[in-house]
């Protein structure tokens, strides 16, 4: 008999890691909320025909196809298996698959639902995606993504908001950021003076991978696209400058001087960053002008987030988009969103330990069962009690204490509750602080204030 087992690049998530990710996930929504957004939902499947063709050639190959249900092999003729075209044989016996991300899906929604959206709207959606890729280190098959855009508004300001939400998150969550900012016009001007606009894609694609491969790589990569050795020379003040926002911003505006497109993506991040000063903000505000991004639909204001005290890549990021319903046939609405990567935010808590002591435990009273009269003694309280709020349960089965009191351990219970004989007859119940060992007898009426701090 073969053991159980799940598919590569999934996870089962134990009742303490549900906790964790509960905490993170209750966080993000809180703050989501607290902003005004409202939460929707998108199936698990869409059709074939609303994700082919949104995420490229590659993202295409990514995608898990689902068979069709009943006589699937019925449309397939004798000469198209002999074939063994995969691609055109999926087409004949698949019409669904699962999502890729939550942003074609949400693109998908709004133009089905166009006429009952009050714009701009306002959505967050924190739901998992599939990708057929190969597993590894910190990349799953199934994962989570936590969304929120807006669409229907160009104004910047929510562009400003956006970034308060990651400021606002990440302080709530205890990580020290910094957020990075940059704005695609701009990019697409470096592109324009050094007189290669039609290499717009290679070029950010390059310069996005600093962070990974160095200047160097990044140099060796703008080469390998065919980008002339003048053109290379050129970038790199861009690529290396430092100093304050305000002296890149000065910098940028002298080189972009004959570009329009440029100077409008200038302008714009000048406008975030001023508002920003205003916001009072706990972590760093950050122009980035190597920060590019990989999704080629961004089409204003770029962001990502990294973390201060640990080594991974960026835990969130987006952008401003000015065609998201397009692909649908709706065509001019502009939008702007971020997304957070939950399964490395978790990573990150965990490794730096900063997750409340509240967010893990659920259970934080357990009466001990001494048997039937007793358990008749204890029942009012244990419903009183969590009719007060307080998780509690009662042990099941009368068993030896010192099982019971393992279970307790074992669960990070932080106070039982005994009473037996002589606590009945004195109406009274005996509570043990599972940290210190401290007991005390009390009254029924003070149990809960006792238990409560």
């Amino acid at each position: 008999m073969n053991k159980p087992s799940i598919p590569k690049g999934t996870r089962d998530f134990s009742p303490e890691e549900m906790a964790r990710r509960n905490y993170i996930f209750n966080t993000i929504k809180d703050v989501f909320s607290l902003y005004g957004f409202q939460q929707i939902e998108t199936p698990a499947m869409e059709t074939l025909h609303t994700l082919m063709g949104k995420y490229g050639e590659e993202g295409d190959k990514l995608l898990f196809k689902v068979l069709n249900s009943g006589d699937y092999m019925s449309k397939v003729s004798d000469e198209e298996l002999a074939g063994r075209n995969s691609l055109k044989l999926a087409s004949k016996l698949c019409e669904k698959g699962l999502r890729y991300d939550l942003t074609v899906p949400f693109a998908r929604y709004v133009v089905m639902h166009r006429d009952e959206l009050q714009l701009p709207f306002r959505r967050y959606q924190i739901q998992p995606v599939w990708r057929a890729d190969r597993p590894q280190k910190g990349r799953y098959r199934e994962f989570y993504q936590c969304d929120a855009d807006v669409v229907g508004s160009d104004s910047l300001l929510n562009e400003v908001e956006l970034m308060q939400i990651e400021d606002t998150v990440f302080s709530r969550l205890g990580v020290r950021v910094v957020i990075k900012i940059n704005n695609r016009k701009i990019l697409a001007g470096i592109a324009e003076v050094i007189g290669l606009a039609d290499k717009i894609v290679d070029i950010t694609v390059a310069i996005d991978k600093l962070d990974k491969i160095g200047i160097d790589g990044v140099n060796a990569e703008l080469r390998g696209c065919g980008i002339p050795e003048d053109a290379v020379e050129k970038l790199q003040p861009i690529i290396s400058m430092s100093g304050t926002n305000e002296s890149k911003l000065d910098v940028i505006s002298n080189v972009l001087s004959k570009s329009e497109i440029g100077l409008k993506g200038v302008d714009e991040v000048r406008y975030i960053l001023d508002k920003l000063k205003l916001c009072n903000l706990k972590n760093e505000i950050q122009l980035d002008l190597t920060l590019a991004r990989g999704l080629n639909y961004y089409t204003g204001a770029i962001f990502e987030v990294k973390a201060l005290d640990y080594p991974i890549g960026s835990i969130s990021g987006g952008g401003r988009y000015d065609n998201l319903t397009g692909i649908f046939g709706m065509p001019g609405l502009s939008g702007v969103g971020i997304s957070f990567g939950a399964d490395r935010i978790y990573d990150v808590l965990n490794g730096l330990n900063l997750y409340p002591a509240d967010a893990l435990n659920s259970t934080r009273l357990l009466f001990i069962n001494f048997g039937e009269t007793e358990t008749a003694y204890c029942m009012p309280y244990v419903q009183k009690c969590r009719q007060s709020g307080i998780a509690t349960e009662i042990y099941p089965d009368s068993c030896k204490m010192k099982k019971q009191m393992n279970y307790a351990n074992a669960k990070g219970i932080a106070y039982v509750a005994l009473a037996g004989e002589s606590e009945m007859a004195d109406g009274v119940i005996t509570v043990k602080d599972m940290k210190t060992g401290e007991q005390r007898k009390v009254s029924p009426e003070e149990l809960l204030s006792v238990v409560s701090c």
